[in-house]
């Protein structure tokens, strides 16, 4: 491949990219975003087992005349989310704002004087009228004023229905759902997964999100009215490109 093709490349992949997404698209004109099929979520290729820090295996001690098996969290059978395959609920409800301000102010003043009197009796060769005690005056003024805002309010509740994908070796459970609504032409898609405890399941199968260790929500969506406002492609590749 010449070097000119090397050149071509990285200005050809952005509008390869643009060309996929458009033929995606214009697959869809006269008719609503299609909605994924369902799948087991562990055969997505981009899915990969959750590893946590977990503590060391202890043997259970041996109970031959005892009705309790060591390693149960309840003595009667627990009807909530436990095992692989498992539905459990999320309860999605975040409430998050911010109000943040700052303000900085400096200021700086100098006013120096250098002179050399007397410098191995050089002094008595310099021009008439020039005083060796002042050589040397440098005076600098500087100020700085700086202002800083941060204003914030984000509100989302939902409640989407998951599944187990698996069970850590501390009895933890990771929990994954996908949702999708889709309204005339908008193709609205939530995604919720974590990690959570089997205790904090209430007892109509719900957990809250912020229960959700290393949690991941997602609420976005595709259709007509997010392409509309989604930046075009190349003004997407220019923002990131252009060094001004």
């Amino acid at each position: 491949m010449s070097s000119r093709a090397h050149l071509l490349l990285p200005l050809l992949a952005p509008m390869l990219l643009g060309a996929c997404g458009a033929l995606s698209r214009l697959s869809e004109v006269g008719r609503p975003p299609e909605m994924s099929s369902i799948t087991d979520p562990t055969r997505d290729p981009a899915w990969r087992p959750v590893t946590m820090p977990m503590p060391a295996a202890r043997p259970a001690p041996a109970e031959a005349n005892s009705l309790w098996r060591p390693g149960s969290r309840a003595f009667f059978k627990d009807q909530r989310a436990a095992q692989v395959g498992d539905i459990v609920t999320v309860l999605v409800n975040i409430s998050d704002a911010a109000n943040w301000q700052n303000a900085s102010a400096a200021n700086r003043n100098m006013d120096q004087v250098t002179g050399i009197p007397a410098l191995f009796g050089l002094s008595n060769y310099l021009p008439k009228g020039v005083d060796p005690s002042k050589l040397l005056s440098v005076n600098s003024t500087g100020s700085a004023d700086g202002t800083g805002s941060i204003k914030r309010n984000e509100t989302v509740t939902l409640r989407v229905a998951g599944e187990i994908t698996q069970v850590l070796p501390n009895g933890n459970l990771v929990v994954a759902a996908r949702q999708e609504v889709r309204v005339n032409s908008e193709l609205r898609e939530l995604q919720v997964s974590g990690v959570i405890r089997p205790q904090d399941i209430a007892s109509d199968n719900t957990v809250r999100h912020d229960r959700l260790a290393e949690a991941r929500i997602a609420y976005g969506g595709r259709g007509q009215l997010t392409a509309v406002q989604t930046p075009r492609w190349g003004t997407q590749v220019g923002d990131i490109l252009l060094p001004f």
